[in-house]
């Protein structure tokens, strides 16, 4: 992939209905996947149970958050500017300049 990523796809055979309640509960959610060419022993299916997903991806990079939290703002009160594009790029300036203020 363009990141330097790469793509698994798995098939499966036929599924009951709980595993697919399973899989889709799991949707685009962060989690592990763990693969052993045999069985898990108990303590490293423990060890996976221990396991917890620290990971909370929005799907949208910061920057792009940050845009739209600063939309939502403008759509509140637009402060007088008759566009978003002259709004953001004034709150822009004043985060700059604010953390410019804080460089030695």
């Amino acid at each position: 992939m363009s990141d330097r990523g790469i793509k698994v796809t798995f098939s499966t055979g036929e599924l009951s209905p709980e595993q697919v309640a399973n899989i889709q509960y799991s949707f685009q959610k962060a989690g592990f996947l763990a693969f052993s060419p045999d069985p898990f022993a108990t303590h490293e299916l423990e060890e996976i149970d221990k396991l917890k997903v620290e990971f909370t991806d929005t799907g949208k990079p910061p920057s792009q958050r940050l845009r739209a939290v600063i939309y939502r703002m403008w759509e509140q009160n637009d402060e007088g500017y008759k566009t978003f594009h002259d709004y953001y790029s004034a709150k822009m300036e004043i985060l700059i300049e604010h953390f410019k203020g804080k460089l030695t």
